[in-house]
């Protein structure tokens, strides 16, 4: 069988004020004429699938038009999981009725999912959707006591692994943070804050193939446990990065073989450095249509310098002074302030306004709020 693994799509994003609906609909038609090409027997999308729990209505008609036209024009089942981006209960909307299409979607936690099976030449291929988990809503549904991710995520393999028979070929897909991943900052949502967020490969040994999400860089923890990475560059830091899917072929005894394949976007990021002067008297010309971070060197403020750059370098979505970041690090550093996590943000905020450091019982409370607004936001 060949599967098609990819994750992170975050339709609707919008990034420093652009909205990427034009960006993904170029790389997703190159993901549908892939899929096409290569000949594959379903499409694996790892979770975060929309950026938000309200998506705007052009990611929702883009999603459905990319779905048709992978399951009603080429007959390619498509199995989708929920990630921590996404409203599981809004995204899993009709999923009895779209699986006898071949759409299979799984959003909310809970202990009546069961694996998806899809057929090949040697027999059949047993798919486990390990859903987005957050502890508290796993422990409710499995009722018992469930405090970590790692702990949500045992209960939920151990589920899946009870349905399914000894020695049959599986396939996971999951939505987490595996321990020692590289995480794209500013990009990525954290699962939790000051908690335990991450989960170890060795929960996923008793699959042949696990398609992982979350992470924004394509990486691999073995060979058989891997992440696509998201669908397109979502930030500054990813500049470095090579976006694309996984093409995975599993053989009658469950070996597998992985080929990742890159995309070409419409834009691509970069960030440039230099003087003002410099950059417009000596022109980056590879890098014109690129979507662009720059940090000038001058000492002393440009009048309008971002208009002025864009008529060499149109597509400028941030502009940044070099001596704003020199700033001391005991306070929020200028024109950076947008990179902090909102705990970041607010103990920065305290310490400035208390001139004390938060106490332990008061980074708890902190931590308990912002995840417990996190979670409101995901099910609003």
């Amino acid at each position: 069988m060949r599967f098609l693994h990819t994750s992170d799509w975050h339709l609707g994003r919008i990034f420093h004020g652009l909205h990427m609906t034009e960006e993904q609909t170029s790389v997703l038609r190159q993901l549908v004429e892939l899929a096409i090409d290569r000949k594959v027997d379903a499409v694996l999308i790892a979770g975060d699938i929309y950026d938000r729990a309200v998506p705007p209505t052009q990611a929702v008609s883009l999603l459905d038009e990319t779905l048709s036209c992978l399951i009603k024009k080429h007959k390619i089942p498509v199995i989708m999981i929920a990630g921590n981006h996404d409203n599981p209960e809004r995204l899993a909307f009709g999923q009895s009725l779209l699986a006898e299409q071949n759409l299979y979607i799984f959003g909310p936690v809970t202990k009546d999912a069961t694996p998806v099976i899809l057929h090949d030449e040697f027999g059949p291929v047993y798919f486990a959707p390990l859903t987005y988990a957050e502890p508290l809503v796993a422990a409710e549904a499995a009722e018992k006591e469930i405090t970590t991710h790692e702990e949500a995520l045992q209960w939920q393999v151990s589920s899946m692994l009870a349905q399914i028979p000894e020695n049959a070929r599986t396939v996971a897909l999951a939505h987490v943070f595996l321990t020692g991943g590289m995480e794209s900052p500013d990009s990525e949502r954290p699962l939790s804050v000051g908690g335990a967020s991450t989960v170890g490969i060795e929960n996923f040994a008793a699959f042949n193939y696990t398609a992982l999400g979350h992470l924004h860089a394509c990486q691999t923890g073995d060979n058989k446990v891997r992440y696509s990475g998201s669908l397109l560059k979502y930030s500054f830091n990813e500049v470095n990065q090579t976006k694309g899917v996984h093409i995975v072929d599993l053989d009658a005894e469950g070996a597998i073989s992985v080929e990742t394949v890159s995309f070409t976007p419409t834009h691509d990021l970069a960030c440039l450095r230099g003087t003002f002067d410099d950059l417009l008297k000596n022109p980056r010309q590879e890098l014109t249509q690129h979507f662009l971070q720059v940090t000038l060197e001058d000492e002393h403020p440009i009048l309008d310098a971002k208009y002025r750059l864009e008529q060499v370098y149109p597509h400028i979505l941030h502009l940044e002074y070099s001596r704003l970041q020199k700033l001391s690090t005991d306070s929020i550093q200028s024109g950076s302030h947008q990179k902090l996590g909102v705990k970041e943000l607010f103990t920065s905020f305290f310490e400035q306004i208390s001139e004390r450091s938060l106490t332990e019982a008061e980074t708890t409370i902190l931590n308990a709020a912002i995840d417990e607004a996190a979670q409101t936001e995901r099910r609003s």
